[in-house]
C-alpha cells in the first residue's frame, strides 16, 4: 500500500529504526533480518532523501529531519492502530490482550493485587506487564508502549490525554515500635525534623528536581538517613532503629501486619495524594481499555474494604510480631 509513493509498511520499519537507532534492534524488533531491515532504511533514505540515521563514534545518531519525524510516525502508527486495528468488541473470557501498566512498587502492592483477583473471576487469558517508571511516562504513553499509567494526580502527562482520579491516599509516620517513639501517641515537630528519617527516592531524579521532591514529599525533614529506590522496602529499614519513615496510609497498614509498627499521625502539614489512572486520547474508546479502567475502579472498593477494619481505629496502633 502506497500514500504520495511511499510504501506505508515502511512506516513500521522507520518507527523502529528512529526509536531503537540501531539496524540490528530495529531488525529483532520487525522480526527481520539484518540485511532485510538494512534494505528498508535504505528506501526511507531514498524517499526522505536524508540519512536519517548516521553512524557518531560507536553509537547512530538521528539526522535533524530524522528528529522531526520521530514522534509524527509514532502518532500515525499510535492513531492507526486505535481506531483501524482495535476489535470493535472486548470479551475478557477470550481475549489474547496483554495490558501495559506503568506502576510504582506501591500500587503494585496496595492495588494490583486487587485488580488481578477481579481478573481471574473474568479471564484466564488476560495478561499484564506491570511497568517501572524510567523515564518521563508521557514517553511512553505517546508511543504506545504503555495502555494505562498508575500515578499521581501532579505527575500525569499534560493534555490531551484524559485521565481519572481513582483514589486519595494519606500520610503517617511509622516508627519500630520498640524504639524510642514505640509508645508515642502522636509526634512533635521538632521530633520528626530532628529525628532520622528513611525515605524513598525515586531513581534518575536528578537536582534540582530531586531537591524539590525530597521538600514536597518529606516536609520539614533535616536528617535524611537512609534513602531507598523502594516504597515497599521503606518500613523494613525502619525496624530495629529510631528513625521515621513518612509512608502511604494503606502501605503502611499492610506493612504493619508483618512488621513491629507503630504509626502515628504526621505532625506536619501532608496534601492527600489523588492516584490517577491516565490513557492515550486515541484509545478512550478502546472497549479492552474501557474494561479494564472500570475493574481499577473495583479493585479500589475491594482494597479499601479489606483494610477498612484497621483503618477506621486510626493509625496510633502497635502490631507487634509473633
Amino acid at each position: 500500500m502506497r500514500f504520495n509513493k511511499l510504501d506505508l509498511n515502511l512506516l513500521v520499519a522507520l518507527d523502529a529504526l528512529l526509536t531503537e537507532r540501531s539496524i540490528s534492534r530495529a531488525g529483532e524488533r520487525l522480526h527481520l533480518s539484518q540485511s532485510a531491515t538494512s534494505n528498508a532504511l535504505a528506501r526511507l533514505r531514498a524517499y526522505f532523501n536524508d540519512d536519517l540515521l548516521v553512524q557518531v563514534g560507536r553509537k547512530m545518531e538521528l539526522t535533524p529531519r530524522a528528529e522531526t519525524l520521530k514522534d509524527a510516525v509514532r502518532d500515525v502508527l499510535v492513531r492507526v492502530d486505535s481506531a483501524i486495528l482495535a476489535q470493535p468488541r472486548f470479551d475478557p473470557a477470550q481475549a489474547e490482550r496483554r495490558f501495559r501498566l506503568i506502576v510504582s512498587d506501591y500500587s503494585s502492592i496496595v492495588l494490583m493485587p486487587q485488580l488481578l483477583t477481579l481478573v481471574s473471576q473474568q479471564s484466564r487469558t488476560v495478561r499484564f506487564d506491570l511497568l517501572p517508571l524510567l523515564q518521563p511516562p508521557h514517553r511512553e504513553l505517546e508511543s504506545g508502549e504503555a495502555d494505562l499509567l498508575i500515578l499521581p494526580l501532579e505527575y500525569r502527562t499534560p493534555e490531551p490525554h484524559p485521565f481519572d482520579i481513582l483514589f486519595e491516599e494519606q500520610f503517617v509516620c511509622a516508627v519500630w515500635s520498640g524504639g524510642r517513639f514505640g509508645h508515642a501517641d502522636k509526634l512533635t515537630a521538632d521530633q520528626y525534623a530532628t529525628a532520622g528519617h528513611v525515605v524513598m527516592q525515586p531513581s534518575g531524579m536528578d537536582e534540582p528536581t530531586l531537591a524539590g521532591w525530597l521538600k514536597r514529599r518529606y516536609p520539614g525533614v533535616r536528617r535524611i538517613e537512609v534513602t531507598s529506590y523502594s516504597f515497599a522496602a521503606v518500613p523494613y529499614l525502619i525496624v530495629g532503629t529510631d528513625r521515621i519513615a513518612m509512608l502511604h496510609a494503606r502501605l503502611a497498614r499492610l506493612a504493619q501486619k508483618s512488621l513491629p509498627l507503630r504509626l502515628l499521625p504526621a505532625p506536619v502539614p501532608m496534601p492527600a495524594m489523588k492516584q490517577t489512572m491516565q490513557w492515550h486520547t486515541y484509545r478512550t474508546q478502546d472497549p479492552g481499555l474501557v474494561w479494564l479502567r472500570g475493574l481499577l475502579h473495583q479493585a479500589v472498593a475491594r482494597m479499601d474494604a479489606e483494610l477498612e477494619p484497621a483503618y477506621a481505629d486510626g493509625v496510633a496502633e502497635t502490631v507487634r510480631m509473633e
